[in-house]
């Protein structure tokens, strides 16, 4: 497809719908990323591209959280170093192995944690008691967690999310928003060596990270205010979506 004024137009309104629904439950590539693909862009390019519009987005909805006090940065900086560094080496990683193990698994793995948020009535809807230091728990998912989302990514914010609520004992208002600080960590990590790479199209990024920042503002901004029932179900909907696009693409394409 031809790069004319109105497919960036789309591209626009795309990345605005994507910074949308991802500042408030994740899951903006399910949006961003088939339409990078349906304009034409190779899949490489098309991957490298959505982070660099994404990132802008996820950075939009982080500094809303922390402006808003939802999130301390000083509490949750170890995670945002364990995730710096997991995501380097799934990165460098990735660049030599195949991801079709990890690819195959992550549907299952998103399948409990669906089920569990679902039948937990009460979670993510008042703060809980740790199971996890949080030192700890920021370590060990930050290096795991930057790591998958280095070497493959799909479901990374559903599992930090959940983590956060049922490890941390977080209301689903923070958890999401430390989600956004620790999103934003693995996908400048990953924009970098994408671009290294040269798989980044830097004019379709801009154009969508436009719409990015203005969908990010006002999702961040309706789930600080909304809390948890405007939260939770849209989070399990990403998540279900998620599971169906990965065993599709993984058993069907």
């Amino acid at each position: 497809m031809e790069l004319t004024i109105e497919v960036f137009v789309l591209l626009f309104f795309v990345g605005l719908l994507a910074g949308f629904i991802d500042s408030i439950a994740g899951g903006g590539g399910l949006i961003s990323l088939p339409a990078l693909l349906f304009i034409g862009l190779p899949p490489q390019i098309a991957l490298g591209t959505n982070k660099l519009q994404g990132t802008f987005g996820v950075c939009t909805a982080a500094f809303n959280f922390v402006r808003k006090g939802k999130v301390n940065l000083r509490e949750c900086l170890l995670g945002v170093l364990a995730t710096l560094v997991g995501a380097m080496i799934g990165a460098y990683t990735i660049q030599r192995l195949d991801s079709e193990f990890i690819g195959n698994l992550v549907p299952f793995l998103l399948l409990f944690v669906l089920i569990y948020t679902a039948f937990s009535k009460n979670l993510g809807f008042e703060d809980r008691k740790a199971r996890l230091s949080k030192n700890l728990f920021y370590l060990w998912f930050g290096l795991m967690l930057g790591f998958y989302d280095g070497f493959f990514g799909p479901g990374t914010g559903s599992f930090w999310t959940a983590g956060l609520m049922i490890l941390l004992g977080f209301n689903i208002t923070k958890a999401v928003g430390v989600t956004k600080v620790m999103n934003f960590t693995s996908n400048l990590v990953a924009l970098i060596v994408f671009s290294l790479k040269g798989n980044v199209l830097i004019s379709v990024g801009i154009t969508m990270a436009a719409g990015q920042i203005i969908g990010a503002r006002v999702g961040s901004s309706l789930a600080i205010k909304k809390g948890a029932n405007f939260i939770r179900p849209l989070f399990l909907l990403i998540v279900l979506l998620t599971i169906i696009r990965l065993l599709y693409r993984n058993y069907y394409v």
